[in-house]
C-alpha cells in the first residue's frame, strides 16, 4: 500500500447496485467511474455533493449538495440525467437528508427520523416510516424486487434493525443482533440475508431475513473497531464472501458456506460441517476469517466491496479447490484499489494489489 495522505478528500463514495460503475462526491462536484476499466465516465464540477448515487447503469444520478452555495442544499435530493444533464425532478425536505437509495421501482430517502418511499417512476410516496434518532443515516437496502427489504436502525441503546418489505410497504421483522447500537449493516443484493455490526466492531453476524434467524457469527478482532462498510459478495446464493472495512486500516475477508464442501470442511469437522441457520455458536471457526492487514491507512474511511467471485470445483467430485474474488476499495483520502484474492483448498489466502490509482486527478481520455 502506499503512503498516501489521510485527510479526507471525498465526501461521499458508492457503488451501483451490481458494483459496475461506482460515484464519488468532492468538494468541486461529483464524479463516476467504470469499475472495470478504472475510466471516468462523468464529471460535474458544480459544487460540493455528500450523496451521489445512481441506478444501475442508466443516466439517472440522485445527488445532494453540501449546503456551500444556495443552489446545494442538503435538504434538496435532485434527481439528475447525466446524459442530457438536466435535472428532472427535486425533492426537498425540512431537515438534511443523510441517505437516498435507489431499484428499478423504488426511491429510499432517509432522515433524521424518518424514511420515505416512493414510486421512482411517478415519485408518488407510498410510506413514511418513523424512526429511532439516525443522525448518521444507516440503512441498507436490496435491490431484488422479489426480495426488496430496507433496513433501519431500531434502537439507540442495542443493535437491533427493523426490516421492512417496501415492494408492499409493510414491516417484516425486528432482528436483535447486537448489545450495542449498530455501526453498519448490509443487505446481500438477492435480499436473503443482513450482515450487521455494533459500535462495538468486534462481532460481526449474518441472519437470514425470510425468518430472523442467526446463521453466521464471526469475530472480527479483539478489541474495538468503527466498521465503516460490509459487503456481501455478487453470489446468488452460497457459498460467498463477507468483506469489511474498519479503521484498523485493515479489510477483514469472511466466507460463507465453505463447510458445505467437503475438501473445506476437513479443517473444521466438528462444528462447521453441522452450519444451519439458527444452530450457531456465537464465534465462527478462525480459519474461516482472512485479514488484508494495512491495506488501507488506520483511521482513514473505506469503503470495500467483493465484485465478483469464482468458485473452482472439481468436476467428478464437486468438491471446492479454490475461490477467487475481486475486491474494489475506495478510500476517503481520494484512492481506488483493486485486489485479486484467492483462497485455496487448505483454507489460505493469497492476494494482490493489481491497480491503485488517484480519484481526484484521474481525466476522462484514458482509462486508470
Amino acid at each position: 500500500m502506499a503512503n498516501h495522505s489521510s485527510s479526507p478528500s471525498l465526501l461521499c463514495a458508492s457503488f451501483n447496485q451490481d458494483h459496475s460503475y461506482f460515484a464519488v462526491g468532492t468538494r468541486d462536484g461529483v464524479r463516476i467511474f467504470d469499475t472495470n476499466t478504472g475510466r471516468l465516465c462523468y464529471e460535474r464540477a458544480v459544487g460540493a455533493f455528500v450523496i451521489a448515487e445512481m441506478l444501475f447503469s442508466s443516466s439517472l444520478l440522485a445527488i445532494v449538495g453540501a449546503g456551500d452555495q444556495p443552489s446545494l442544499s442538503p435538504r434538496r435530493l435532485c434527481l439528475f440525467n447525466t446524459t442530457t444533464g438536466a435535472a428532472l425532478r427535486e425533492l426537498n425536505f425540512l431537515t438534511s437528508i443523510l441517505a437516498v437509495r435507489m431499484n428499478r421501482q423504488r426511491l429510499i430517502v432517509i432522515l433524521q427520523d424518518k424514511a420515505y418511499v416512493y414510486e421512482i417512476n411517478s415519485l408518488t410516496i407510498l410510506d413514511t416510516i418513523d424512526t429511532v434518532p439516525n443522525i448518521k443515516g444507516l440503512c441498507a437496502f436490496s435491490p431484488c424486487l422479489d426480495a426488496c427489504y430496507l433496513a433501519l436502525p431500531a434502537s439507540t441503546t442495542k443493535g437491533s434493525a427493523l426490516l421492512y418489505n417496501v415492494m408492499d410497504c409493510h414491516l417484516h421483522c425486528e432482528i436483535e443482533a447486537h448489545r450495542s447500537p449498530l455501526a453498519a449493516m448490509v443487505l446481500s443484493s438477492n435480499g436473503m440475508y443482513i450482515a450487521t455490526a455494533s459500535e462495538q466492531g468486534t462481532i460481526i453476524r449474518v441472519h437470514l431475513v425470510s425468518d430472523a434467524t442467526k446463521s453466521y457469527s464471526f469475530r472480527r478482532g479483539t478489541y474495538p473497531s468503527t466498521i465503516f462498510s460490509l459487503s456481501f459478495g455478487p453470489s446468488k446464493q452460497l457459498p460467498d464472501i463477507l468483506a469489511a472495512s474498519s479503521s484498523s486500516g485493515s479489510i477483514h475477508l469472511f466466507t460463507l458456506g465453505f463447510a458445505s464442501h467437503p475438501r473445506w470442511s476437513k479443517r473444521s469437522s466438528g462444528f462447521l460441517g453441522s452450519i444451519i441457520p439458527g444452530a450457531v455458536n456465537d464465534v465462527l471457526d478462525p480459519a474461516y476469517h482472512h485479514v488484508l492487514h494495512n491495506a488501507v491507512s488506520a483511521g482513514v474511511k473505506s469503503h470495500a466491496i467483493i465484485r465478483k467471485v469464482e468458485n473452482v470445483t472439481n468436476s467428478s467430485s464437486s468438491e471446492l479447490l479454490a475461490c477467487r474474488a475481486i475486491m474494489s476499495v475506495i478510500t476517503y483520502n481520494g484512492y481506488f484499489q483493486e485486489y485479486n484474492l484467492s483462497i485455496d483448498a487448505q483454507n489460505e489466502l493469497s492476494w494482490s494489489l493489481v491497480r491503485e490509482f488517484n480519484l481526484l486527478t484521474a481525466t476522462m481520455d484514458k482509462a486508470s
